[in-house]
């Protein structure tokens, strides 16, 4: 049985992959294959966590950055303890 990924777990992969990148940032390249998400997909995902002050996007030579904000980082944190407190009771979010 094929297990997708719910919303929420997508965006958690995102902020884990943009806070692994640290300050220097992470390109969408990098970001399409460590979320594995489609561009169409990520895209959405992108405007929706930048929308919400979530992470930092970075136009440099017209190429796009990504930067976890301190919001960001403090909604990850908070999802990471939920997804544990919902896996010691047997829970998927």
């Amino acid at each position: 049985m094929v297990s997708y990924r719910t919303s929420m777990q997508i965006v958690g992969d995102l902020l884990i992959a943009t806070e692994q990148s640290g300050q220097e940032g992470i390109k969408t390249t990098s970001l399409l294959s460590k979320a594995n998400l489609s561009y169409s997909r990520l895209s959405k995902f992108l405007s929706n966590l930048t929308g919400a002050g979530l992470i930092n996007k970075i136009e440099f030579d017209g190429k796009n950055t990504f930067v976890i904000t301190p919001k960001g980082r403090q909604y990850l944190e908070s999802y990471v303890k939920f997804a544990d407190v919902a896996q010691s009771f047997g829970l998927e979010l």
